[in-house]
């Protein structure tokens, strides 16, 4: 996802700008730019293809652009290739108007149509230009910013966040959101714009979240909202809990590593406030006991790694509450005609709470009836905002593009769900409920002993690198942990990697096993232990290599097979995924570092995917 910053207040603009981007640049991004008011009046724009580095160079940190009111962008491309031109900000043709945006304007084709056709030239090939342009085209008409910037809303179509200047508005910013993430920033004689907290939470720490067709007009002595109606509105004010630092590498030479250390006491966070005296409690759960019980399907929705969270899940839930649970892509649910009603409970998984397909999905299930829970770690984010129950995971800003700990965490947390619906249900033995619990409060200790095997993975990553193509395989809880650590070691050391259930393999996949293909063995999941042992014999005869992970009580026996055994404590089952998933983790780490790969920010990637 795009960044976006903005600064109103009487310091230099650029420099924050800059260093607020700086602090978005885990989000995923080709070019960077800014636009400065100046002292004159006149709109500075200064923008680069490329690296953050590139942009600070070019204005020498901020010193050439003078001014005290500006805003940044990092863009993703969408609509045209990644260039000085089609970078962020986009300026109207008489120079009048600067525009940062993320998002897609849905109807930029017919609007560029228009404004060619009165005689408008278009230097980019992005559909932000658009917005720039209707600026000035309306500005021309009324004479007046804020009005149009009202006009401009009621024309486009689309997801969009975005930052707006007028040079004859020289005192404010004026920003408005459609299914993009903006919030704002309330300081000491200034005010902020950012689509993320990390970006500002050096200035201030009391933010509000906009909302779909809400405007903001910021200016030094504070922020005015509107609704879509154009009338005043007050919002509530949310105070940012987690520390500066908690967004920095504090010592790490990479996020993702501090991440992956992190989890320990990111489960802790997700966990320990839930348990008491030896039961799941959630105070913050709206859901009443006769609702849950009316609850005749479960769906669970996300993307990524949240829906291998979900996957996980299924396996979890459906064994504990004895109901049918499907999980569902968000990009694909809503396009499937799901059969959804009042008796249905839809789970929403997301890290951001802003992906925009996950969001469509969640309307799509609210309009048909259903109840919403949703589990994301930003507070006061979209998804959480519409969900008619949030659960938090608490993870803490997470930077790296990769995620680690909030899928740690939201795997945690429908864990919890599940145990706690199914004692309500009394679908669950007292025995399994009572040793899950146990070894839910040992977790964060057990996932700190399988990091101290550190030196073990980085020595397999150094043996395996090489290859280019990789194969996980598991069965149950196993093959669903496979998704996530094949994708782990895709997306940071770009090579292919597939996970497939075990027991699919004679049914085409092991035409594709050779001599010196790596194949990644799960085996932690006890009670089918010795059918993946058979598959590891079968992928063994035609040639493979196989690293083995399973638990320490199956070490010796996993040991007579392969060569290579990394291992996890034993815990209950359900909770075997949540161990196991961390030397995956690990193991893609070092592989990617040993390819020299920029781990925090893959090629193509970002955080959070704020476009359909």
């Amino acid at each position: 996802m795009c960044g976006i910053v903005g600064y109103v207040g009487s310091e230099q603009a650029a420099p924050i700008l800059l260093d607020g981007l700086a602090r978005l640049e885990y989000r995923g991004y080709d070019s960077a730019g800014i636009a400065v008011v100046s002292p004159r009046h006149e709109l500075q724009v200064k923008k680069t293809v490329g690296r953050l580095r590139a942009l600070s160079d070019l204005v020498h940190g901020g010193a050439d652009v003078e001014g005290t009111i500006g805003m940044g962008h990092t863009r993703w491309a969408t609509h045209g290739a990644p260039n000085d031109v089609n970078s962020h900000p986009h300026v109207s043709e008489n120079g009048k108007f600067a525009v940062i945006h993320n998002g897609i304007i849905e109807n930029y084709v017919e609007l560029k149509e228009f404004l060619i056709s009165q005689g408008v030239t278009f230097r980019s090939e992005t559909d932000t230009e658009v917005v720039a342009q209707l600026l000035e085209f309306y500005y021309n008409e009324c004479g007046d910013f804020f009005e149009s910037v009202g006009r401009v809303l009621r024309r486009i179509e689309g997801a969009y966040a975005l930052g707006m200047l007028c040079a004859d508005c020289p005192d404010r910013i004026i920003a408005a959101r459609k299914d993009a993430p903006l919030l704002l920033g309330f300081g000491e004689g200034c005010s902020f714009l950012a689509s993320d907290a990390t970006a500002i939470i050096k200035h201030t720490r009391d933010v509000v979240y906009m909302d779909d067709g809400e405007i903001a007009v910021l200016t030094r002595g504070g922020i005015q909202l509107y609704n879509a109606m154009q009338q005043p509105i007050e919002k509530e004010h949310h105070h940012i809990e987690w520390e500066v630092s908690a967004a920095e590498k504090g010592g790490y030479p990479h996020f993702m590593l501090k991440e992956i250390m992190e989890q320990p006491d990111a489960l802790r966070h997700a966990i320990a406030p839930r348990l008491r005296g030896g039961e799941i409690v959630f105070d913050d759960l709206k859901l009443t006991p006769e609702k849950i019980r009316g609850f005749d399907r479960i769906f669970i929705v996300a993307c990524g790694s949240s829906y291998h969270v979900g996957m996980v899940g299924k396996y979890n839930l459906e064994h504990l509450l004895r109901r049918s649970v499907e999980v569902a892509l968000a990009s694909e649910f809503r396009y499937s005609d799901p059969i959804v009603d009042d008796k249905t409970l839809v789970i929403i998984i997301s890290q951001s709470g802003e992906t925009l397909d996950t969001m469509a999905a969640l309307r799509e299930a609210k309009k048909r009836g259903a109840y919403i829970l949703s589990i994301v770690n930003v507070v006061g984010s979209s998804i959480a905002r519409e969900s008619d129950d949030v659960l938090y995971t608490w993870a803490g800003p997470e930077i790296a593009v990769a995620t680690t700990k909030a899928y740690s965490t939201q795997l945690a947390v429908l864990d919890m769900v599940g145990l706690c619906f199914a004692k309500l249900l009394g679908t669950v033995k007292e025995e399994e409920y009572a040793d899950a619990v146990r070894e839910l409060a040992l977790l964060p200790d057990k996932v700190k002993e399988t990091l101290g095997h550190c030196e073990d993975i980085q020595k397999y990553a150094a043996q395996h690198f090489h290859h280019e193509s990789v194969f996980f395989i598991g069965r149950n809880l196993d093959y669903a942990l496979g998704l996530e650590g094949s994708l782990k070691l895709k997306e940071i050391s770009y090579i292919h990697s597939e996970a497939y259930a075990s027991g699919e393999l004679k049914h085409g996949t092991i035409s594709l096993i050779e001599d010196g293909t790596l194949v990644i063995a799960l085996g932690t999941y006890g009670p089918l232990f010795d059918k993946a042992m058979s598959n590891v014999i079968e992928v063994k005869a035609r040639g493979a290599d196989v690293l083995a992970l399973t638990t320490e009580s199956h070490r010796n026996e996993m040991a007579k097979t392969v060569d290579h055994v990394l291992t996890i404590p034993d815990t209950a089952a359900m909770l075997l995924p949540s161990l196991g998933v961390v030397p995956l983790q690990l193991f893609s780490y070092y592989i990617a570092l040993q390819r020299g790969c920029d781990i925090d920010k893959p090629r193509n990637l970002a955080k959070s995917v704020t476009v359909e």
